[in-house]
Formats: structure tokens, sequence, C-alpha cells
């Protein structure tokens, strides 16, 4: 019986697998392949935030301490490379945009980041960032298929380089629609790395929607082997206290 139990189930968990992706992509999404435990991928998402991202937002619910803790930084690495703002190490992460400035540029303050994730799931962050593209009809230039007419210049262009859309042939009385985005001009990263970026970026972004999810994994195994001794034990005195009645 044992030697089936493996079998069954890797074969459940690929079919819930392949069951999400399937889901995520029916859905207009594409699947992140997202790993919270790939502590090296973390810190390139870390990395492409603050400098990219933490212009406009906020994660006011995480503090520079605790990234450098849970991502094995030290306090040095953090203050030199993630620290733009003059923030203290134990100061939580805020944007120095003023709001009032926000409001008159964008229409509206951009948002906190903290529960993204958790808000829209991972794949859609990752698809919401692969999906820009230029649009001579937007006031700030730019459009997204995930998301439009959002408001939000395209902040990573120069690593992925412009994406133009081809549009459907439009129907009477329906607006025109994307057909397809097609890369126009490379940027500094090939398709396949700007892939990864925006992945390490989504990862950290995931992180940081539940810090706990690092130390729940970790903790997670230890229980999961105190449950298998307690089983065995029980079973060991089970068999023991029942032995003269059978």
């Amino acid at each position: 019986m044992k030697r089936y139990i493996f079998p069954v189930a890797l074969a459940f968990g690929l079919i819930v697998g392949s069951t999400s992706a399937q889901a995520a992509e029916e859905g207009g999404l594409l699947p992140a392949g997202t790993n919270v435990q790939d502590q090296a991928s973390l810190q390139r998402g870390a990395k492409l935030f603050f400098n990219y991202c933490v212009g406009c937002h906020s994660l006011k619910y995480m503090r520079y301490s605790r990234i450098a803790s849970d991502l094995g930084l030290s306090e040095q690495e953090v203050m030199e490379n993630l620290n733009f703002t003059g923030a203290r190490f134990d100061d939580p992460v805020i944007s120095h945009m003023p709001a009032d400035s926000a409001a008159k540029w964008f229409g509206k303050a951009p948002p906190d980041l903290s529960l993204e994730v958790s808000a829209k799931t991972a794949d859609w962050v990752y698809t919401y960032l692969n999906t820009f593209y230029l649009d001579p009809h937007s006031p700030i230039g730019w459009n997204n298929t995930t998301l439009p007419n959002a408001a939000m210049p395209f902040p990573l262009w120069e690593l992925q380089g412009l994406q133009t859309a081809e549009m459907k042939p439009a129907k009477p009385g329906e607006d025109p629609a994307v057909e397809k985005l097609v890369l126009s001009q490379p940027g500094k990263l090939t398709p396949a790395q700007y892939q990864q970026a925006t992945r390490d970026l989504t990862s950290f972004l995931e992180y940081v929607s539940e810090p706990v999810a690092l130390e729940r994994h970790h903790y997670g195994i230890w229980v999961l082997l105190f449950l298998a001794f307690f089983t065995l034990l029980a079973a060991t005195l089970k068999k023991e206290y029942w032995k003269d009645v059978h």
C-alpha cells in the first residue's frame, strides 16, 4: 500500500499545478512561477523594487530591518544599496514622493504595494509587468492590456524595450481591441531575462504580502516530522496495548 502513496500524491500535485496554470492562461494571465523560498530571487526582486518602484510606491507594512533579516542582507548592504529615501534602518519603506505632487501628476497617489499580490495574485502582477505597450492616444503615452488605461507610466521600459500593439479588426460599434503585443525595440535585457526579472520582482512583492510565509515553510517541515513521529509512536502504543486482546 505504501508504495502507491507517493505516486498518487505526485500525480495529484501535477494535476493541481497544471490546472492552476491552465486557469491562469484561460483568464488571460501568465503563470508567474514565483518561489519565495528562493532567497537569491528575492534579493534581485528587492533590488528592482528599490531602483524602479520606490520612487512612487511605498511598502508601509515592511521595515528595512525586516527585509534585511529575511533576505540575508546586512544593515550596511541595505542602507547602501536599497535605501534611497534617507530613512533609518528600522523605518518602514515609504516613498519620498509627496502625496500632493502624486495626485497632480497621476490624478491620484500611487497605491501602497504591501498587499498587492495578496489582493490580485502573483499571476496578475507578473502579467501586468509584461503587458505594457506604447499608446499615442494615452495621456502618459503608455497603456496596458491587463489594466487598460492605467495611470502609471511604464518604469521598466529600459529593461524590456518598447512594445507596440497589433489590433484586431474592429467590429461596427465596438472599440478596437489588442490582438497581440510585439517587441518593436529591444531593451537592455533579452525577453527571457526580462521575464526572469519581473518574476523576481513579483516574488519579492509576494514575500512582502506575507513575510511570515518564510517562517511558516521552515517550521512546517518540523511540524510534519513531529506528526510522523507521533503517528509512529501512537501506532506502536496501540499495537502494544491491544496485543493481549487479540
